[in-house]
């Protein structure tokens, strides 16, 4: 019925899991519960983020993803859509500029007012990259017996709803299964 196109491994980088028609997203929260497209810092801790990786060395915005990426133990990678326009908006407020570099990509620097800016946030800039190198810890608290028994029920529904007599009420039995699985899961103490 759905065949295998658009079904990958399990296990993306970037908190999302895609299985055929089947697509979940979403990441841990702090307090250990899951969110779906909830924002991991706001428009105010990603420009001190990136802030400081600048201060580290000058680098561009795919380099200031994968560094985010990489800090995050690849549990977070915040997106261009969001990355380009804080690095223009700290360039308009005078925190960062345009290093001199080879190539068509071009690093930004920390500016002078950018160095003040950091000093002044020192405390939040220490417990944002706390939080930042923590989202690893977060992201694998389940542990592998998990990811193991998500990836055979995974394995075992994309091998149940590819096969070509699926018909309406066999997806409804299989909707239930998991229904009940769900609850069961919710009402252990």
């Amino acid at each position: 019925m759905f065949g295998h196109k658009g079904w990958q491994h399990f296990g993306s980088r970037h908190g999302s899991r895609h299985w055929g028609p089947f697509a979940v997203e979403w990441d841990i929260r702090a307090d250990g519960g899951r969110g779906r497209g909830r924002r991991r810092f706001d428009g105010g801790e990603l420009r001190l983020i990136l802030l400081k990786l600048i201060q580290e060395q000058p680098r561009h915005g795919y380099d200031l993803i994968r560094e985010i990426e990489e800090r995050s133990g690849g549990a977070y990678a915040p997106s261009p859509g969001v990355v380009y326009p804080t690095l223009t908006l700290l360039q308009d407020m005078g925190l960062i500029e345009e290093a001199a570099a080879e190539g068509a990509r071009k690093p930004f620097a920390i500016t002078a007012d950018g160095e003040a800016h950091l000093a002044q946030h020192a405390e939040e800039v220490d417990r944002l990259f706390a939080r930042l190198s923590g989202m690893d810890e977060k992201r694998n608290a389940g542990g592998k017996p998990i990811k193991r028994a998500v990836a055979n029920l995974l394995s075992a529904l994309w091998h149940r709803v590819s096969e070509g007599d699926v018909d309406e009420q066999r997806l409804h039995d299989i909707a239930a299964i998991l229904d009940e699985a769900a609850q069961r899961i919710e009402r252990l103490k």
